[in-house]
């Protein structure tokens, strides 16, 4: 079966062999000239969607009022665009309407020089009518014509420029960024849903430490993460944070984390301090700032600010827990072995485990509850941290017993004394749960 790009290069030559320009458009250009495999291949052509379906069997007419036709040939996806220009923006995302036109025109109305060329697939030629490749080559974000104009019609464009400065490490171009600046409030106009695509992009890249600081410095953060800008200047003890402020803790923490880490575990180290500046206080007695229960605090507020965003009930919950649990790291060896191997066993603990090695990696440098807990691992790796009940609640029926929520701690005792190796067989449980239900039933 044909691969992408040959599919894409085929639905392109259909088009010209019927009489149509069709070039490759956007991204893929972009990408192949910055040496990167494209995800996928869109085509701008002159044909109409009429035209486009009138040549194809299978097709989803996905945005045929803006032109936009998805063909469908050996298993892959095509999307396939009409020249066009787009008239008035007057909800801030979509235009009113459209005018088919030619591929000039359609270059200027796309909103970063870079995002601008076109490629025709039959000679490999760039077609640049924006600048883009001289942008390519200086390393440079720059927005197609008029700045505000372009972030006016679709305020998206503001996260983007954010995004692709993220994805290539190309510097925003003055003039663009002044306008990213100005227009900043425009966002509110967005949907949830929408920013949350692009700041899980952002916050997810390699290099989300770096997006963090532009959504800061921009004003973009202000208008759908309002809790970020307090971290700055929230200053922390100096003899555990060296580092300074808690601002800056998270973006050095982000930055610990390694390149493909999941989305999850970002948005946990994004927001695991997020409960310090409403928790700061000064402890006159010892001389020092404290901020009291601010993993509690901080769980709430992630929980709110990822209900805000439309994030999924699962990342909600993962995020959350994280959130809650990452100051108990520095008690793990304290724990008894029942009590840790519970902690352990928790489905968010590997990526907890993460956070805390960039928690401390980016304030104190301690690593010696990380090391124990590796060394554990290890240790319990032997066997299932929780193995599988001795007893049951059906033998606390066949003791006897009613079921009802005095069933749960006898059952959790047992359980403890199964974790802590002072019960090894179903004989040895069933023998100490014959006790206790004795004491019990005494009591």
């Amino acid at each position: 079966m044909p691969d992408l790009r040959q599919t894409s290069f085929d639905v392109a030559s259909r088009l010209s062999a019927a009489g149509h320009e069709a070039l490759f458009a956007g991204g893929c250009v972009r990408d192949q000239l910055l040496g990167q495999q494209p995800k996928d291949y869109d085509l701008a052509t002159s044909a109409t969607p009429a035209q486009v379906q009138a040549i194809f069997p299978r097709t989803d007419a996905i945005g045929a009022h803006f032109g936009v036709i998805l063909v469908k040939q050996d298993g892959h996806h095509v999307e396939v665009a009409t020249f066009r220009n787009d008239g008035s923006y007057k909800d801030g995302r979509r235009p009113e309407s459209v005018t088919f036109t030619n591929a000039r025109e359609d270059a200027r109305r796309r909103d970063f020089t870079i995002n601008g060329l076109f490629e025709n697939p039959s000679t490999g030629e760039i077609i640049d009518y924006v600048g883009g490749q001289e942008d390519l080559e200086h390393r440079l974000i720059r927005a197609i014509g008029e700045p505000d104009k372009r972030f006016q019609e679709d305020a998206l464009r503001l996260l983007r420029a954010i995004r692709f400065a993220v994805r290539t490490g190309f510097e925003i171009e003055p003039a663009t960024w002044a306008a990213v600046k100005r227009n900043a409030p425009l966002l509110s106009q967005i949907a949830p849903e929408r920013i949350r695509e692009e700041f899980s992009r952002i916050i997810s890249s390699p290099r989300r430490a770096l997006g963090l600081q532009l959504l800061h410095d921009s004003g973009l953060a202000d208008q759908f993460f309002p809790e970020l800008r307090p971290l700055e200047g929230c200053e922390q003890p100096p003899q555990w944070h060296p580092e300074g402020d808690v601002f800056n803790h998270t973006r050095i923490a982000l930055d610990l984390l390694p390149d493909d880490a999941p989305l999850d575990l970002c948005l946990a180290v994004l927001l695991h301090d997020i409960g310090k500046p409403p928790t700061y206080e000064w402890d006159e007695a010892d001389q020092r700032i404290r901020f009291s229960g601010h993993d509690a605090v901080g769980a709430d507020m992630s929980e709110v600010i990822l209900r805000r965003l439309r994030y999924s009930n699962e990342t909600i919950a993962n995020v959350r827990e994280m959130v809650a649990c990452h100051m108990k790291f520095m008690h793990v060896q304290d724990m008894r072995t029942a009590k840790l191997k519970r902690f352990m066993a928790r489905p968010t603990f590997p990526l907890e485990l993460e956070l805390h090695r960039v928690d401390c990696a980016s304030s104190n440098g301690f690593t010696d509850n990380y090391e124990f807990l590796m060394e554990k691992l290890e240790e319990f790796a032997r066997e299932p941290i929780i193995p599988p009940p001795l007893v049951t609640g059906k033998d606390l029926i066949a003791l006897g017993l009613k079921p009802g929520p005095g069933f749960k701690p006898l059952l959790n005792e047992i359980e403890t004394k199964q974790l802590e190796g002072e019960l090894s067989t179903r004989e040895e449980a069933l023998e100490r749960l014959r006790d206790l239900v004795e004491k019990k039933s005494l009591s």
